[in-house]
């Protein structure tokens, strides 16, 4: 070879290897301090969790800048003020214990009132105290219990009568009952058999020991189901460890399998310990919230009567574009067909919870449907089945109904699409039963968040954007605000330079539809500079990216990724939920689309926007869903996406859980499934592709990655692969480490820098707890 041109050759090289700076151990630590561990201790006056008393009373425990606090509220008068004095407290207790305790580093998080409200009684230092509220003399009353207070191993997974004296439980595939506390336990069912058993709780992607019923108001009966699982087919995970493995074995029905779980219908008698079969046939096992019928986790859609004659129910079809409404009588099990409803594509029943509900007492069944684009309410006559109104209008959405008064006939709700900033801010409403007297009772710019006072008659709003803190104030049901409770303060966090993710709206690929999302960027932002671009994605289609449009001191590692050098983007792409039905439909039927074209468009417009953006190192990752969005986007658009880490990705669907992919894509006989898979597309891998999975993991089995990495050696392609032999689908324990090595992966291959060897994320309690 010609030495001139060998000569060039080295010279090249080695201005590549210093180009290759490495980043340092600071750099990855100041990352690691904008994550929530980090962050969250730095905000001040944030949270509010109520204790409601008896008297309409309740109070919370608030973290401050000096430590936590107790409040006490009366929504009566409108007061709120210290639930006690906590430096008299402090220094009674550490006299009595024999230990040094500050006021506001208290050693005990809950307390409750006694004596009439004249003294507090909460544990400390292993032992039970009381403290008389006027004195404040603190006394040792005992010592403090240890473990759940006793009962048996039922006790965690039943569930409780509303009278509270029963707890229903499984027992050998049977469903039994037990008098509390620690009362005689009796049998209800006795044939219940192995895969064919009473209320038992396994949906293949999720299971418990739990069973699924409801009680009736009155405590006398149970609504629930025998569940047939015989003719399942099986999934199957291997354990990792010193010496035989342990096979694990569980019915997981797969999209297309000719045989999936189906619940037959009963009501049980519980005094009698009568069966009471509903006379129709048995349901696919479905429901019109999520993936199956205890998404909520209880039974759902089912709703006893008022007076408990009746259960009112909707029976669900495998592709969920059937709903049928029925009501069953208690005493016989006679079903009566009400009414139906059909679409296209995929029924469901509001966004966080369901919204239908049966008022026996004037014969009317407030309905949900998406029919005329938007979720709104809908009232029918349950004598005739017939429609009676429309209740709500309008382009937004109800999402959750919160409360019904029947007596006055009005609907208290949430709703998304009704602020002007945010379609996704979601706002508290109310409305008569004929559609009239529609309020905005929370009007405040932001995302609204509730608590209840356990008789409705108030409510706690929580309400802020991504970038504007928390505001907390006490509200009566009409609105109306009583006392302001918090504001949270981020003075300590800005402090350390920290900033909020900017909020931004672009178009999507249609070029007409407006979507939205959040931009991270460096603290130490050079706009002269340019940047690498990381897509954080989850496509839904059940749930999006950002999750939480609330405000955040952290979401994931999406600030400290952009501390060590990159912009990162979250963008809630079309085809998820929370706006129109149309919207939601858009990738009906081809889920491999995956929202991509909306992501690629998406950069392509804020690097339009901010010059710093660089559109040639285009990096981007995701978990479940958003693994297998990853993988897509490196295998369909390679010439776009750099560097992708795909983790916990359901790359083929029809090696996942039956209900997702039928829902959200189809039957197996509707939509080309063969055609979405990723493994089909591995041979145009060009970038640096990470793939990681658990091989415990019960919800995406870890054969999905596998058929992945199969199809990639089959191709010859490069690609890295970490396995967790112990994780399951989040990766748990091991999550920090996958969050290192994600750093390390995006600078090594968008940077093209060293990260530092080895180093370690450690998470950190809040001091103030």
């Amino acid at each position: 070879m010609n030495k001139l041109l060998l000569t060039a050759s080295f010279v090249v090289v080695a201005c590549r290897l210093n180009a290759q700076q490495a980043v340092s151990v600071e750099d990855y630590r100041f990352a690691e301090s904008r994550l929530l561990y980090n962050t969250s201790p730095l905000v001040d006056n944030n949270a509010v969790s109520p204790e409601w008393l008896e008297d309409g009373r309740f109070w919370y425990r608030v973290l401050t800048a000096r430590g936590s606090e107790f409040i006490l509220v009366n929504p009566a008068k409108g007061t709120r003020g210290a639930a006690f004095n906590q430096d008299k407290l402090s220094a009674s207790l550490s006299k009595a214990a024999g230990q040094s305790y500050k006021p506001y580093a208290l050693p005990f998080h809950s307390f409750r009132f006694v004596n009439g409200n004249k003294s507090i009684a909460f544990n400390a230092a292993g032992s039970e105290w009381t403290c008389d509220l006027q004195s404040y003399q603190c006394q040792k009353t005992g010592e403090q219990a240890s473990g759940s207070g006793g009962g048996k191993s039922h006790k965690e997974s039943g569930v409780i009568s509303p009278d509270g004296k029963l707890i229903a439980f499984i027992k050998d595939y049977n469903l039994w009952v037990r008098e509390l506390p620690n009362g005689p336990e009796r049998a209800l069912t006795t044939d219940g058999v192995k895969d064919f058993g009473y209320a038992t709780d396994n949906a293949g992607w999720k299971s418990t020991d739990g069973p699924v019923l409801r009680w009736s108001h009155d405590s006398r009966k149970i609504a629930t189901f025998k569940q047939d699982q015989r003719e399942v087919s099986d999934m199957y995970l291997v354990t990792t460890n010193i010496g035989k493995p342990t096979l694990k074995a569980w019915k997981y029905p797969l999209a297309g399998d000719a045989v999936i779980a189906m619940i037959h219908r009963v009501i049980i008698d519980v005094k009698d310990a009568k069966v009471i079969p509903l006379q129709v046939a048995a349901d696919a096992h479905r429901g019109t919230l999520s993936d199956d019928i205890s998404s909520s986790g209880t039974f759902d859609d089912v709703d006893w009567s008022d007076d408990n004659t009746e259960l009112a129910f909707v029976s669900t079809s495998r592709n969920h574009k059937e709903e049928k409404f029925r009501i069953a009588n208690a005493v016989t099990g006679a079903v009566r067909e009400v009414f139906e409803e059909k679409v296209a594509t995929q029924y469901e029943s509001g966004q966080d919870a369901i919204n239908w509900h049966y008022l026996k007492k004037t014969n009317e069944i407030i309905w949900y449907s998406e029919r005329d684009d938007w979720g709104h309410l809908y009232l029918y006559d349950a004598a005739t089945g017939g429609l009676k109104h429309q209740i709500t209008k309008g382009r937004w959405l109800v999402t959750s109904v919160e409360r019904v008064d029947e007596k006055n006939r009005v609907i208290f709700f949430n709703a998304c699409g009704l602020d002007a900033r945010n379609p996704y801010f979601s706002h508290f409403c109310r409305v008569n039963f004929d559609g009239s007297g529609f309020s905005d009772l929370t009007p405040e710019a932001g995302n609204h968040k509730l608590t209840f006072s356990p008789d409705g008659q108030y409510f706690i709003d929580s309400y802020s954007q991504p970038d504007i803190p928390v505001t907390t104030v006490l509200r009566n049901r009409q609105g109306k605000q009583l006392v302001g409770l918090e504001k949270a303060d981020i003075t300590r966090l800005k402090a350390t330079g920290w900033k909020a993710p900017t909020p931004f709206s672009v178009k999507a690929h249609d070029g007409k539809t407006d979507i939205y999302g959040l931009l991270f960027t460096p603290t130490h932002l050079d706009n002269k500079k340019k940047y690498p671009i990381i897509d954080y994605i989850y496509p839904g289609p059940q749930g999006g990216g950002v999750r939480d449009w609330s405000f955040l001191a952290g979401r994931l590692d999406h600030q400290a990724l952009a501390e060590l050098g990159f912009v990162v983007m979250v963008l809630e792409g079309t085809s998820n939920p929370l706006r129109s039905k149309s919207y939601h439909d858009m990738n009906y039927g081809n889920m491999a689309e995956n929202t991509l074209p909306d992501q690629i468009t998406g950069i392509r417009q804020l690097a339009a926007r901010y010059a710093y953006i660089d559109t040639s190192r285009v990096g981007i990752w995701g978990h479940s869903g958003g693994g297998f969005a990853t993988a897509a986007a490196m295998f369909r658009f390679p010439d776009f996406f750099k560097v992708g880490i795909a983790e916990s990705g359901n790359h083929e669907n029809r090696n996942y859980e039956d209900d997702w992919g039928e829902r959200y894509n189809g039957l197996t006989s509707e939509a080309d499934y063969a055609k979405q898979a990723n493994p089909l597309y591995a041979g145009n891998l060009k970038g640096k592709l990470l793939l990681a999975h658990g091989l415990m993991d019960d919800n995406v089995p870890p054969y999905n990655t596998f058929l992945v990495v199969d199809a990639l050696t089959k191709a010859n392609k490069d690609y890295d692969l970490i396995v967790f032999p112990q994780a399951r689908h989040g990766f748990a324990a091991d999550a920090p480490y996958m969050m290192r090595r994600r750093w390390d992966y995006f600078v090594r291959n968008l940077l093209h820098a060293e990260p530092p060897k080895e180093y370690q994320l450690v998470n950190k309690p809040d001091p103030r707890n």
